[in-house]
């Protein structure tokens, strides 16, 4: 079963939400061979509560996942900025990921973000599962948290677009720390565009439909992390792709007409 466990369903956090744009990322997503992704959609996007909206309208339900129509299985989560600088991941039900973005209303500015340690105390109200995202990216500072706080995760993200810049450093960088906090390292793409889908995945050995079977199957061991001889070449690719199809809207294009055909 491969997920990837670090995705969006936007091009970026302030362009409004695309239905057709979200259709094209998930049946993209099942094309290039994943099972299941964790849609970790930015806390502060624009429209985030339409982005989930639509997908439990149009999704059939599996236990905590949403299927589409073409298969691919989501689990629901959202990435969250912290005070001290740095991503955090959450994956729980729909319905709890989107209670949580509600309270987090007050602090999806920059300046008003909340500290590490009462993100965590939001968090242990609801049955779910928190990583840190990218922890070794240059501008943040998760490392450096209390060494009581960190080891209130779950798990750690080794991250594609890190993996594809300098994988050797990235690798053992976030697997000492994972080792260090008796933790999970797992991998995501953290694409915004299908062409980063593939680049990291973790592949588990078992299928399950609920959060508390992917956290038991996560610390027990039961899967691998599989790079793709590819991933500098996709992100690379990817960052371009973004790059102009954030350039064709500001423009007044229509970008996702270009990228579907319709």
């Amino acid at each position: 079963m491969f997920i990837d466990f670090h995705t969006h369903g936007k091009l970026a956090k302030q362009l409004p939400f695309s239905t057709e744009y979200t259709d094209w990322l998930m049946k993209e997503a099942k094309q290039a061979g994943l099972d299941a992704i964790c849609l970790t959609e930015h806390f502060n996007t624009l429209q985030f509560d339409e982005v989930y909206g639509y997908l439990m309208q149009v999704c059939d339900r599996d236990g905590d996942l949403l299927v589409t129509k073409d298969g691919l299985r989501i689990f629901a989560g959202m990435e969250t900025d912290i005070a001290e600088s740095g991503h955090i991941l959450t994956i729980g039900t729909p319905e709890d990921i989107l209670e949580l973005n509600t309270r987090l209303e007050p602090y999806k500015k920059k300046g008003n973000f909340l500290p590490f340690e009462k993100l965590m105390d939001f968090f242990d109200e609801y049955p779910v599962i928190v990583g840190a995202g990218h922890p070794y990216r240059e501008g943040g500072h998760i490392p450096d948290l209390p060494m009581d706080q960190l080891k209130r995760l779950d798990f750690l993200d080794l991250n594609g677009k890190d993996v594809a810049l300098e994988r050797a450093y990235f690798e053992e960088k976030t697997g000492e720390l994972a080792k260090l906090l008796n933790i999970p390292m797992v991998s995501g793409s953290d694409t915004h565009q299908a062409v980063q889908y593939g680049c990291v995945n973790t592949n588990f050995y078992h299928e399950f439909n609920t959060v508390e079977q992917l956290h038991e199957e996560m610390k027990a061991g039961n899967y691998e992390i599989v790079v793709s001889p590819n991933a500098a070449f996709q992100v690379k690719t990817a960052t371009l792709l973004k790059k102009a199809l954030k350039e064709i809207y500001a423009l007044g294009g229509d970008y996702v007409s270009i990228l579907t055909g319709r």
